[in-house]
Protein backbone atom coordinates (compact mmCIF):
# COMPACT_ATOMS: atom_id res chain seq x y z
CA UNK A 1 0.00 0.00 0.00
CA UNK A 2 0.97 3.60 -0.56
CA UNK A 3 -1.28 5.65 1.69
CA UNK A 4 -0.40 8.70 3.77
CA UNK A 5 -2.70 10.76 5.97
CA UNK A 6 -1.85 14.40 6.65
CA UNK A 7 -3.25 15.84 9.86
CA UNK A 8 -2.79 19.09 11.71
CA UNK A 9 -1.25 18.35 15.11
CA UNK A 10 -2.20 21.65 16.78
CA UNK A 11 -5.21 23.99 16.37
CA UNK A 12 -5.11 24.09 12.57
CA UNK A 13 -3.32 26.52 10.25
CA UNK A 14 -0.08 24.53 10.55
CA UNK A 15 0.84 24.58 6.86
CA UNK A 16 -0.96 21.43 5.73
CA UNK A 17 -1.68 22.92 2.31
CA UNK A 18 1.98 23.41 1.51
CA UNK A 19 2.93 19.89 2.61
CA UNK A 20 0.00 18.39 0.73
CA UNK A 21 1.00 20.33 -2.39
CA UNK A 22 4.61 19.20 -1.96
CA UNK A 23 3.77 15.51 -1.45
CA UNK A 24 0.96 15.53 -4.02
CA UNK A 25 3.62 15.64 -6.75
CA UNK A 26 4.18 11.96 -5.92
CA UNK A 27 0.49 11.08 -5.49
CA UNK A 28 -2.07 9.58 -7.83
CA UNK A 29 -5.02 10.52 -5.62
CA UNK A 30 -5.62 13.33 -3.11
CA UNK A 31 -8.61 12.95 -0.76
CA UNK A 32 -10.30 15.55 1.44
CA UNK A 33 -12.25 13.48 3.96
CA UNK A 34 -13.97 15.93 6.37
CA UNK A 35 -14.89 19.53 7.09
CA UNK A 36 -16.08 22.13 4.65
CA UNK A 37 -15.30 25.66 3.54
CA UNK A 38 -14.47 26.66 7.12
CA UNK A 39 -10.96 25.35 6.43
CA UNK A 40 -8.35 27.02 4.31
CA UNK A 41 -5.13 25.96 2.63
CA UNK A 42 -2.74 28.55 1.24
CA UNK A 43 -0.58 27.16 -1.57
CA UNK A 44 2.19 28.85 -3.55
CA UNK A 45 2.21 27.37 -7.06
CA UNK A 46 4.32 28.75 -9.94
CA UNK A 47 4.95 31.90 -7.86
CA UNK A 48 1.19 32.40 -7.52
CA UNK A 49 -0.68 32.19 -4.21
CA UNK A 50 -3.94 30.20 -4.04
CA UNK A 51 -6.32 29.98 -1.07
CA UNK A 52 -8.28 26.72 -1.22
CA UNK A 53 -11.29 26.13 1.03
CA UNK A 54 -13.05 22.96 -0.12
CA UNK A 55 -11.18 21.75 -3.20
CA UNK A 56 -8.38 19.20 -2.55
CA UNK A 57 -4.83 20.47 -3.00
CA UNK A 58 -4.03 18.12 -5.87
CA UNK A 59 -6.28 20.19 -8.16
CA UNK A 60 -3.25 21.88 -9.76
CA UNK A 61 -1.99 18.63 -11.30
CA UNK A 62 -4.19 17.22 -14.12
CA UNK A 63 -2.86 13.70 -13.46
CA UNK A 64 -4.15 13.62 -9.87
CA UNK A 65 -7.61 12.39 -8.97
CA UNK A 66 -9.08 14.76 -6.38
CA UNK A 67 -11.77 13.35 -4.12
CA UNK A 68 -14.21 15.24 -1.89
CA UNK A 69 -15.24 12.32 0.30
CA UNK A 70 -18.41 11.41 2.19
CA UNK A 71 -17.28 12.96 5.50
CA UNK A 72 -17.34 16.46 4.02
CA UNK A 73 -20.12 19.04 4.17
CA UNK A 74 -20.13 20.98 0.89
CA UNK A 75 -21.49 24.47 0.20
CA UNK A 76 -22.27 24.16 -3.55
CA UNK A 77 -22.23 27.88 -4.29
CA UNK A 78 -18.86 28.42 -2.61
CA UNK A 79 -17.35 25.24 -4.05
CA UNK A 80 -18.28 26.20 -7.60
CA UNK A 81 -17.05 29.77 -7.08
CA UNK A 82 -13.73 28.34 -5.91
CA UNK A 83 -13.56 26.09 -8.96
CA UNK A 84 -14.42 28.95 -11.33
CA UNK A 85 -11.79 31.10 -9.65
CA UNK A 86 -9.14 28.45 -10.33
CA UNK A 87 -10.29 28.16 -13.95
CA UNK A 88 -10.06 31.95 -14.36
CA UNK A 89 -6.43 31.73 -13.26
CA UNK A 90 -5.62 29.03 -15.80
CA UNK A 91 -6.26 25.85 -13.77
CA UNK A 92 -8.63 24.23 -16.27
CA UNK A 93 -7.39 20.66 -16.58
CA UNK A 94 -8.18 18.70 -13.44
CA UNK A 95 -9.91 15.57 -12.17
CA UNK A 96 -12.53 16.13 -9.46
CA UNK A 97 -14.81 13.54 -7.85
CA UNK A 98 -17.50 14.36 -5.25
CA UNK A 99 -18.98 11.70 -2.99
CA UNK A 100 -22.68 11.08 -3.42
CA UNK A 101 -22.83 10.55 0.37
CA UNK A 102 -21.38 13.94 1.36
CA UNK A 103 -23.81 16.45 2.88
CA UNK A 104 -24.88 19.82 1.50
CA UNK A 105 -24.59 23.15 3.34
CA UNK A 106 -27.49 25.51 2.56
CA UNK A 107 -28.18 29.19 3.43
CA UNK A 108 -30.24 28.35 6.52
CA UNK A 109 -27.23 26.55 7.99
CA UNK A 110 -25.18 29.72 7.70
CA UNK A 111 -27.94 31.82 9.29
CA UNK A 112 -28.29 29.39 12.19
CA UNK A 113 -24.53 29.21 12.68
CA UNK A 114 -24.31 32.97 13.15
CA UNK A 115 -27.34 33.00 15.45
CA UNK A 116 -26.03 30.24 17.73
CA UNK A 117 -22.71 32.04 18.00
CA UNK A 118 -24.41 35.32 18.90
CA UNK A 119 -26.54 33.70 21.60
CA UNK A 120 -23.44 32.27 23.30
CA UNK A 121 -22.31 35.83 24.12
CA UNK A 122 -19.09 35.62 26.19
CA UNK A 123 -18.89 31.85 25.52
CA UNK A 124 -18.48 32.22 21.77
CA UNK A 125 -16.70 29.33 20.03
CA UNK A 126 -15.09 31.48 17.36
CA UNK A 127 -16.85 29.69 14.51
CA UNK A 128 -16.33 30.90 10.93
CA UNK A 129 -20.15 31.11 10.58
CA UNK A 130 -20.01 29.08 7.38
CA UNK A 131 -22.85 26.77 8.50
CA UNK A 132 -20.61 23.77 9.14
CA UNK A 133 -21.84 22.91 12.65
CA UNK A 134 -25.56 23.13 11.78
CA UNK A 135 -24.97 21.02 8.64
CA UNK A 136 -23.27 18.29 10.69
CA UNK A 137 -26.07 18.59 13.28
CA UNK A 138 -28.65 17.95 10.55
CA UNK A 139 -26.61 14.94 9.43
CA UNK A 140 -26.75 13.51 12.97
CA UNK A 141 -30.46 14.39 13.25
CA UNK A 142 -31.09 12.57 9.94
CA UNK A 143 -32.60 15.62 8.25
CA UNK A 144 -29.53 16.55 6.21
CA UNK A 145 -29.49 16.64 2.42
CA UNK A 146 -26.90 14.43 0.77
CA UNK A 147 -25.31 15.02 -2.60
CA UNK A 148 -27.08 11.99 -4.10
CA UNK A 149 -30.44 13.63 -3.35
CA UNK A 150 -29.27 17.15 -4.12
CA UNK A 151 -28.44 16.35 -7.76
CA UNK A 152 -31.83 14.73 -8.48
CA UNK A 153 -34.34 17.61 -8.99
CA UNK A 154 -37.49 15.86 -7.78
CA UNK A 155 -35.79 14.25 -4.80
CA UNK A 156 -34.11 17.52 -3.85
CA UNK A 157 -37.48 19.25 -4.05
CA UNK A 158 -39.09 16.77 -1.64
CA UNK A 159 -36.28 16.67 0.94
CA UNK A 160 -35.80 20.45 0.85
CA UNK A 161 -39.52 21.03 1.50
CA UNK A 162 -39.44 18.69 4.50
CA UNK A 163 -36.21 20.07 5.94
CA UNK A 164 -36.98 23.74 5.31
CA UNK A 165 -40.24 23.43 7.25
CA UNK A 166 -38.25 22.34 10.30
CA UNK A 167 -35.47 24.89 9.77
CA UNK A 168 -37.90 27.79 9.34
CA UNK A 169 -39.57 26.85 12.63
CA UNK A 170 -36.14 26.90 14.26
CA UNK A 171 -35.31 30.27 12.70
CA UNK A 172 -38.62 31.73 13.95
CA UNK A 173 -37.86 30.53 17.48
CA UNK A 174 -34.57 32.39 17.31
CA UNK A 175 -36.26 35.55 16.03
CA UNK A 176 -34.65 35.31 12.59
CA UNK A 177 -36.01 35.72 9.08
CA UNK A 178 -37.19 32.53 7.42
CA UNK A 179 -36.21 31.29 3.95
CA UNK A 180 -38.42 31.05 0.88
CA UNK A 181 -38.54 27.56 -0.59
CA UNK A 182 -38.79 28.63 -4.24
CA UNK A 183 -35.79 30.97 -4.00
CA UNK A 184 -33.50 28.33 -2.49
CA UNK A 185 -34.74 25.58 -4.78
CA UNK A 186 -34.30 27.63 -7.95
CA UNK A 187 -30.82 28.91 -7.07
CA UNK A 188 -29.44 25.65 -5.71
CA UNK A 189 -30.94 23.48 -8.44
CA UNK A 190 -28.69 25.37 -10.85
CA UNK A 191 -25.66 24.53 -8.71
CA UNK A 192 -26.80 20.90 -8.54
CA UNK A 193 -26.94 20.65 -12.34
CA UNK A 194 -23.36 21.91 -12.57
CA UNK A 195 -22.10 19.68 -9.75
CA UNK A 196 -23.69 16.50 -11.06
CA UNK A 197 -20.88 15.68 -13.52
CA UNK A 198 -18.41 15.36 -10.65
CA UNK A 199 -20.55 13.08 -8.46
CA UNK A 200 -19.89 9.37 -7.95
CA UNK A 201 -19.47 6.73 -5.25
CA UNK A 202 -15.99 7.77 -4.16
CA UNK A 203 -15.68 4.76 -1.84
CA UNK A 204 -15.74 2.49 -4.90
CA UNK A 205 -13.26 4.74 -6.67
CA UNK A 206 -10.88 4.61 -3.70
CA UNK A 207 -11.10 0.83 -3.53
CA UNK A 208 -10.16 0.62 -7.20
CA UNK A 209 -7.17 2.90 -6.61
CA UNK A 210 -6.06 0.89 -3.57
CA UNK A 211 -6.24 -2.32 -5.58
CA UNK A 212 -4.09 -0.69 -8.26
CA UNK A 213 -1.54 0.18 -5.54
CA UNK A 214 -1.96 3.88 -6.33
CA UNK A 215 -0.28 6.45 -4.11
CA UNK A 216 -3.07 8.04 -2.07
CA UNK A 217 -2.74 11.18 0.02
CA UNK A 218 -5.48 11.96 2.55
CA UNK A 219 -5.49 15.72 3.10
CA UNK A 220 -6.36 17.03 6.53
CA UNK A 221 -8.40 20.07 7.50
CA UNK A 222 -8.23 21.92 10.83
CA UNK A 223 -6.15 20.18 13.53
CA UNK A 224 -6.32 17.49 16.20
CA UNK A 225 -6.94 20.02 18.98
CA UNK A 226 -10.10 21.02 17.10
CA UNK A 227 -11.38 17.43 16.96
CA UNK A 228 -14.98 17.08 18.12
CA UNK A 229 -14.00 14.16 20.39
CA UNK A 230 -10.37 14.75 21.30
CA UNK A 231 -9.95 18.52 20.98
CA UNK A 232 -10.45 21.34 23.46
CA UNK A 233 -14.24 20.95 23.58
CA UNK A 234 -16.40 23.00 23.16
CA UNK A 235 -13.88 25.17 21.26
CA UNK A 236 -13.64 22.68 18.43
CA UNK A 237 -14.85 22.04 14.90
CA UNK A 238 -17.82 19.78 14.10
CA UNK A 239 -15.94 16.74 12.79
CA UNK A 240 -12.83 14.73 13.60
CA UNK A 241 -9.66 15.80 11.74
CA UNK A 242 -7.61 12.81 12.94
CA UNK A 243 -6.04 9.87 11.15
CA UNK A 244 -8.49 7.63 12.98
CA UNK A 245 -11.47 9.36 11.30
CA UNK A 246 -10.23 8.91 7.74
CA UNK A 247 -11.59 5.39 7.10
CA UNK A 248 -15.20 6.16 8.03
CA UNK A 249 -15.06 9.60 6.35
CA UNK A 250 -13.70 8.11 3.12
CA UNK A 251 -15.48 4.77 2.94
CA UNK A 252 -12.40 2.54 3.26
CA UNK A 253 -11.22 -0.05 5.76
CA UNK A 254 -8.92 1.01 8.64
CA UNK A 255 -6.26 -1.46 7.48
CA UNK A 256 -5.63 0.72 4.43
CA UNK A 257 -4.21 3.57 6.53
CA UNK A 258 -0.45 3.13 6.50
CA UNK A 259 1.24 6.30 7.79
CA UNK A 260 0.08 9.51 9.46
CA UNK A 261 2.10 12.70 9.05
CA UNK A 262 1.43 15.33 11.70
CA UNK A 263 2.01 18.91 10.57
CA UNK A 264 3.15 21.31 13.27
CA UNK A 265 4.56 24.79 13.34
CA UNK A 266 7.87 25.48 15.05
CA UNK A 267 5.68 27.45 17.48
CA UNK A 268 1.92 27.29 18.17
CA UNK A 269 -1.04 29.35 16.96
CA UNK A 270 -4.74 29.32 17.57
CA UNK A 271 -7.70 31.13 15.96
CA UNK A 272 -10.81 31.83 17.98
CA UNK A 273 -11.62 31.27 21.63
CA UNK A 274 -10.55 28.61 24.10
CA UNK A 275 -7.63 27.73 26.39
CA UNK A 276 -4.13 28.27 24.99
CA UNK A 277 -1.53 27.48 27.71
CA UNK A 278 1.61 28.69 25.89
CA UNK A 279 0.09 31.89 24.50
CA UNK A 280 2.42 34.89 24.50
CA UNK A 281 1.54 38.56 24.27
CA UNK A 282 3.25 41.78 23.32
CA UNK A 283 6.14 42.55 21.01
CA UNK A 284 7.37 38.97 20.51
CA UNK A 285 3.88 37.71 19.63
CA UNK A 286 3.42 40.54 17.13
CA UNK A 287 6.84 39.85 15.60
CA UNK A 288 6.07 36.16 15.10
CA UNK A 289 2.58 36.97 13.79
CA UNK A 290 3.91 39.35 11.14
CA UNK A 291 6.85 37.15 10.13
CA UNK A 292 4.65 34.08 9.84
CA UNK A 293 1.70 35.96 8.23
CA UNK A 294 -0.47 34.56 10.99
CA UNK A 295 -3.90 35.61 9.78
CA UNK A 296 -6.75 33.22 8.96
CA UNK A 297 -6.95 32.01 5.35
CA UNK A 298 -10.75 32.14 5.42
CA UNK A 299 -11.56 34.74 8.09
CA UNK A 300 -8.40 36.95 7.96
CA UNK A 301 -8.54 37.06 11.76
CA UNK A 302 -5.16 37.53 13.51
CA UNK A 303 -4.04 34.25 15.04
CA UNK A 304 -3.07 33.95 18.67
CA UNK A 305 0.61 33.03 19.04
CA UNK A 306 2.44 30.86 21.57
CA UNK A 307 5.53 28.77 22.18
CA UNK A 308 5.68 25.18 20.92
CA UNK A 309 3.59 22.89 23.15
CA UNK A 310 4.81 19.27 23.24
CA UNK A 311 2.00 18.23 25.59
CA UNK A 312 -0.34 19.06 22.71
CA UNK A 313 1.90 17.25 20.20
CA UNK A 314 1.98 14.11 22.35
CA UNK A 315 -1.80 14.24 22.72
CA UNK A 316 -2.10 14.49 18.94
CA UNK A 317 0.39 11.65 18.44
CA UNK A 318 -1.67 9.37 20.64
CA UNK A 319 -5.21 10.07 19.42
CA UNK A 320 -4.42 10.66 15.74
CA UNK A 321 -1.88 7.88 15.14
CA UNK A 322 0.92 10.26 14.13
CA UNK A 323 4.20 8.49 13.31
CA UNK A 324 5.93 11.28 11.35
CA UNK A 325 6.22 15.03 11.99
CA UNK A 326 6.63 17.97 9.61
CA UNK A 327 8.04 21.11 11.22
CA UNK A 328 6.73 24.20 9.43
CA UNK A 329 7.67 27.90 9.45
CA UNK A 330 10.98 27.05 11.10
CA UNK A 331 12.57 30.19 9.65
CA UNK A 332 10.13 32.42 11.55
CA UNK A 333 12.04 31.72 14.79
CA UNK A 334 15.33 33.08 13.38
CA UNK A 335 16.67 35.97 15.45
CA UNK A 336 14.84 35.13 18.70
CA UNK A 337 17.45 35.01 21.45
CA UNK A 338 15.70 32.56 23.77
CA UNK A 339 13.14 30.01 22.59
CA UNK A 340 10.88 28.10 24.97
CA UNK A 341 9.36 24.63 24.52
CA UNK A 342 6.54 23.48 26.80
CA UNK A 343 7.03 19.85 27.88
CA UNK A 344 4.55 19.60 30.81
CA UNK A 345 1.81 21.49 32.64
CA UNK A 346 1.18 22.35 36.26
CA UNK A 347 -2.40 21.92 37.46
CA UNK A 348 -3.31 22.78 41.05
CA UNK A 349 0.31 22.37 42.11
CA UNK A 350 0.80 19.01 40.38
CA UNK A 351 2.85 18.39 37.27
CA UNK A 352 0.93 16.64 34.45
CA UNK A 353 1.82 15.59 30.92
CA UNK A 354 -1.65 15.32 29.38
CA UNK A 355 -4.40 17.60 28.06
CA UNK A 356 -7.29 17.72 30.58
CA UNK A 357 -10.72 16.93 29.14
CA UNK A 358 -12.38 19.67 31.19
CA UNK A 359 -12.26 23.17 29.73
CA UNK A 360 -12.30 24.50 33.30
CA UNK A 361 -9.21 22.47 34.23
CA UNK A 362 -7.39 23.18 30.97
CA UNK A 363 -7.88 26.92 31.40
CA UNK A 364 -6.03 26.68 34.74
CA UNK A 365 -2.89 24.82 33.60
CA UNK A 366 0.47 26.57 33.61
CA UNK A 367 3.12 25.58 31.05
CA UNK A 368 6.44 24.12 32.20
CA UNK A 369 9.20 25.17 29.81
CA UNK A 370 12.61 24.17 28.58
CA UNK A 371 14.60 27.21 27.45
CA UNK A 372 16.89 26.90 24.43
CA UNK A 373 19.24 29.42 22.79
CA UNK A 374 18.10 30.69 19.39
CA UNK A 375 20.07 31.34 16.21
CA UNK A 376 20.80 34.46 14.19
CA UNK A 377 21.77 32.85 10.87
CA UNK A 378 19.38 33.08 7.89
CA UNK A 379 18.11 29.55 7.25
CA UNK A 380 15.80 30.33 4.32
CA UNK A 381 18.36 28.98 1.81
CA UNK A 382 19.16 25.82 3.77
CA UNK A 383 18.48 22.64 1.81
CA UNK A 384 19.58 19.96 4.28
CA UNK A 385 19.65 19.27 8.01
CA UNK A 386 23.44 19.47 7.98
CA UNK A 387 23.35 23.10 6.75
CA UNK A 388 21.32 24.27 9.74
CA UNK A 389 22.98 26.28 12.51
CA UNK A 390 23.87 24.21 15.59
CA UNK A 391 21.11 25.69 17.75
CA UNK A 392 18.49 25.07 15.04
CA UNK A 393 19.60 21.41 14.86
CA UNK A 394 19.31 21.15 18.65
CA UNK A 395 15.77 22.57 18.50
CA UNK A 396 14.69 19.83 16.07
CA UNK A 397 16.41 17.13 18.12
CA UNK A 398 14.76 18.33 21.33
CA UNK A 399 11.30 18.15 19.72
CA UNK A 400 12.00 14.58 18.59
CA UNK A 401 13.15 13.70 22.10
CA UNK A 402 10.06 15.18 23.76
CA UNK A 403 7.49 13.77 21.33
CA UNK A 404 9.10 10.42 20.42
CA UNK A 405 8.35 11.18 16.77
CA UNK A 406 10.85 11.50 13.95
CA UNK A 407 10.75 14.84 12.13
CA UNK A 408 10.55 13.73 8.50
CA UNK A 409 10.62 17.17 6.90
CA UNK A 410 10.99 20.80 7.81
CA UNK A 411 10.17 24.03 6.00
CA UNK A 412 12.20 27.25 5.88
CA UNK A 413 9.96 29.31 3.59
CA UNK A 414 6.77 29.29 1.49
CA UNK A 415 8.17 27.80 -1.75
CA UNK A 416 8.29 24.09 -2.55
CA UNK A 417 12.07 24.34 -2.80
CA UNK A 418 12.17 25.47 0.83
CA UNK A 419 10.74 22.15 2.01
CA UNK A 420 13.51 19.81 3.15
CA UNK A 421 12.65 16.11 3.16
CA UNK A 422 14.58 14.11 5.76
CA UNK A 423 12.78 10.80 5.26
CA UNK A 424 10.97 9.40 2.23
CA UNK A 425 7.17 9.66 2.48
CA UNK A 426 4.50 8.20 0.19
Amino acid sequence: MNTLVIVGSQWGDEGKGKVTDYLAQKADVVVRSQGGNNAGHTILFHQQKYALRSIPSGIFNPKIKNIMANGMVIQPKQMLEELHGLEARGIREYQLFISNRAHIVLPYHEALDGAYEQFKKDKKIGTTKRGIGPAYADKANRIGIRVADFIEPNVFKDVLQQTLEIKNMELKMLGLDTFDFDSIYEEYSAYAREMKKYVCDTSLLLEEEIQKNSKILFEGAQGVMLCLDHGTYPYVTSSSPTGASVPVNSGIAPRYIQDVLGICKAYTTRVGEGPFPTEIEGELANEIRERGHEYGTVTKRPRRVGYLDCVVLNHARRVAGINHLALMLFDVLTGIDLIKICYAYELDGKRISYVPASEYEYSKVKPVYIEMPGWKEDISLVRSFEELPTNAKKYIQKIEELTHIKISLFSVGPDREQTILLEELL
